[in-house]
């Protein structure tokens, strides 16, 4: 069950959302906050206090801290929660999901699209696998849900507000930021070899030098690396394939 924050400076707007939040089984606690001042001052009582907060469902246009503020500020506590931005303003996706919010909303809110949000918040505030652990990704195929596990995956690659998991069987796009990934599948072997492509150790089998160019092939595609990641990729690949063979 969710501990969630809704923040908004309409009136009606929040109790709206509030309401809809309130009515979804998944949300075991809903507050709220008028403006991003209170907002962060109720967050840092409620943290402060030993109270959970799983998540924040954030306006952007308010006076004072707007909500891109407020979430900069929130990605400083030591176990953030995460963000679900909900406005009436397009133009700020971009920077929404640089900040790593699970979600995007625009007003006026549907219920369904509402309960999407919530689903996708649910996902990422499950606790990050033990070591040797292999993580499922839930990925929505037109009605159905497919679990991609961790290591089944190749490689995954930035696709503007998402990132494509590229298996055996396919590939399969998740909104998520490559760095987010990054961070959450490094130490299950996963190396940046380019600003958009993220590899997995276990699945590459080649690593080629070639007129200045270097590769490596994973499962059966053929990716290069690129010139500020090559020294990296070659010195990681030869830790993690000594680990397998000692």
């Amino acid at each position: 069950m969710l501990r969630v924050l809704a923040v908004d400076d309409e009136v009606p707007a929040l109790e709206e959302l509030a309401y809809l939040l309130r009515h979804d089984d998944r949300i075991e606690h809903v507050a709220t906050a008028a403006d991003g001042i209170t907002a962060l001052q109720d967050m840092v009582q409620m943290i402060g206090g030993g109270e959970r907060l799983d998540g924040i469902f954030l306006d952007i246009r308010m006076p004072g801290l707007d909500g891109l503020h407020l979430a900069r500020l929130v990605g400083g506590f030591p176990s953030p929660p995460r963000l679900v931005f909900v406005t009436a303003h397009e133009e700020c996706a971009v920077q929404a999901f640089e900040l790593e919010a699970v979600d995007y909303l625009l007003k006026p809110v549907r219920a369904e699209r509402l309960a999407e949000a919530v689903r996708r918040l649910e996902a990422a505030s499950l606790p990050a696998p033990e070591p040797g652990q292999d993580e499922v990704i839930p990925v929505e195929l037109g009605g159905r849900t497919r679990f991609v596990p961790q290591q089944a995956v190749w490689f995954a690659e930035a696709k503007g507000d998402y990132v494509r998991l590229h298996t055996v069987d396919g590939s399969y796009l998740v909104r998520m930021s490559l760095a987010a990934l990054e961070r959450r599948w490094s130490d299950a072997g996963f190396i940046r070899i380019h600003r958009s492509t993220l590899v997995s150790g276990r699945h590459v089998s080649e690593l080629r030098f070639e007129g200045g160019r270097v590769t490596l092939t994973v499962g059966t595609e053929t990716l290069q690396v690129s010139r500020r990641h090559s020294r990296q990729v070659r010195e990681q690949l030869v830790r993690q394939h000594r680990g397998v063979i000692s």
